[in-house]
């Protein structure tokens, strides 16, 4: 007796869907065409939660950074002290350190830290095929000119080497140093760059806490800003720093949103 053998039923396909990773009718897409998931990366992780440490952190900056722009406008002993080493001209006491010093206080200039700083970023960019290290950079940019360029604004300081009268915070007068851009720019743009490496973030941040720091001592040397500028340009910096955290939901909507588009513009026919 002949046996029957019942054929294995083929699995039924539904109806085939374009789709980013596929492409048309199945094919795969050119992976080079498209960004990659937006989503966990260990090679690029996000910023965690803000934790007590750093809410203290940031209401001890807040605080000092208003504490400072108090003893400016109310002409405290402060002004005293940038005044006592605008008096002590140490550019002219250590005159063999201008050169250096001069050339080393670019590294906190926006145009060349930016430009630098960019070029970084785009090539890790294109190799995470991620937006998210140049969504952060310039989120931070953005909140840190809005942030110190209202206080400048606001505060109208002349710079040591304008000042008109000895003693005096030289307030209300059409200056824009007070408070140091220089110094908040170096904080912002080399902090952003040490948590952005990941893997050297600790040797990251030492050595962006020592370049800010230096730079904002630099200028004081050099004579173009006020020990007070340099505080309050530290602590601006910090402050951006601290809440950029709070910021991620905003960097993970634009990088989606960007993410989608580029994703349906690229999609091959």
């Amino acid at each position: 007796m002949q046996s029957r053998v019942t054929p294995a039923p083929f699995p039924r396909q539904g109806p085939e869907r374009r789709t980013v990773e596929t492409g048309r009718r199945g094919r795969p897409a050119n992976p080079a065409h498209t960004l990659a998931p937006v989503g966990p990366d260990r090679r690029e992780p996000g910023w965690p939660p803000m934790g007590r440490r750093q809410a203290a952190l940031l209401a001890v900056t807040l605080v000092g950074y208003l504490l400072v722009l108090a003893g400016v406008l109310l002409n405290t002993s402060l002004v005293d002290l940038d005044w006592s080493v605008r008096l002590l001209r140490p550019y002219e006491r250590w005159p063999r350190l201008e050169p250096l010093l001069d050339t080393w206080v670019v590294a906190g200039q926006r145009g060349p830290s930016a430009i630098a700083a960019f070029l970084w970023l785009g090539w890790r960019a294109h190799r995470l095929r991620r937006l998210r290290p140049l969504l952060v950079m310039g989120i931070a940019l953005l909140l840190l000119n809005v942030t110190v360029g209202a206080v400048k604004i606001v505060t109208g300081r002349l710079g040591p080497h304008y000042a008109q009268y000895v003693g005096s915070p030289e307030l209300f007068s059409g200056g824009t140093i007070f408070p140091s851009g220089h110094t908040a720019n170096a904080v912002v743009t080399w902090g952003v760059l040490a948590y952005l490496a990941v893997r050297w973030r600790r040797t990251g941040a030492l050595v962006a806490a020592a370049t800010a720091c230096s730079i904002g001592l630099t200028t004081v040397y050099l004579g173009t800003h006020w020990v007070t500028d340099v505080l309050a340009g530290w602590a601006a910096g910090l402050l951006v720093l601290l809440v950029l955290p709070l910021l991620e939901p905003l960097v993970a909507a634009a990088e989606q949103r960007l993410h989608r588009r580029f994703a349906g513009r690229h999609l091959p026919y």
